[in-house]
């Protein structure tokens, strides 16, 4: 089955715009590896925009996560990027993830969760080990709102320790994180595309 998908990749640099960022380099190395497989995507960084504390869908005022959550929804696919900071995703990730906690009480035409039915993936990049433990804090989180993982769903680079070379300062992609990007881009488009076929049924 060849039905079109649509991805949104989420960078939670804290770098703001124009900044060069190593998170937006790897999550558009991620949509462009979805391209691939016939998924269009996009890309937004949240740090550019008002994103007020809060656990609810629209906290109100200037609060911005109303548009970020929209382009969630209407996705198939979310991409998850985020550096390491001190072993940690960043702070910018953790307000995401809080405000993806409202989901748990939203739910679709069915009675369903609403971000049943929905892939994620994630990718970290950083000068520092966590990697492994960010993936899960990401994928645990993501879950529990109702996001399907795929198999082997994360893509990391850790540079040197103490050292200052970041990922978009290499003068090309490593083959390791190039073969991480295409399994986990194949096997989300492939994962996708079942459970568009096949949706999760109305919890009982």
């Amino acid at each position: 089955m060849n039905a079109p998908l649509t991805a949104v990749a989420i960078s939670c640099t804290l770098k703001p715009s124009p900044a060069a960022s190593s998170s937006d380099l790897l999550a558009t190395q991620m949509l462009d590896a979805l391209a691939g497989h016939g998924v269009t995507g996009s890309l937004v960084r949240a740090v550019d925009l008002q994103l007020s504390p809060g656990v609810q869908k629209d906290m109100g005022g200037d609060d911005q996560w109303p548009s970020i959550r929209r382009r969630v929804l209407d996705a198939d696919i979310l991409v998850f990027a985020t550096p390491t900071w001190m072993g940690q995703h960043s702070s910018v990730a953790q307000r995401v993830l809080e405000r993806l906690d409202a989901e748990l009480s939203e739910t679709d035409a069915r009675g369903r969760p609403t971000l049943f039915d929905k892939v994620a993936v994630a990718g970290i990049v950083g000068n520092e080990d966590g990697a492994h433990h960010i993936a899960a804090i990401l994928f645990q989180a993501l879950n529990d709102v109702g996001f399907t993982v795929p198999a082997q769903g994360s893509v990391y680079w850790n540079g040197e320790a103490m050292h200052t070379t970041d990922y978009k300062d290499l003068d090309e992609t490593p083959e390791k994180v190039a073969s991480a990007i295409r399994t986990s881009t194949a096997n989300a488009a492939h994962l996708a595309r079942l459970l568009k076929g096949q949706v999760y049924p109305t919890p009982s």
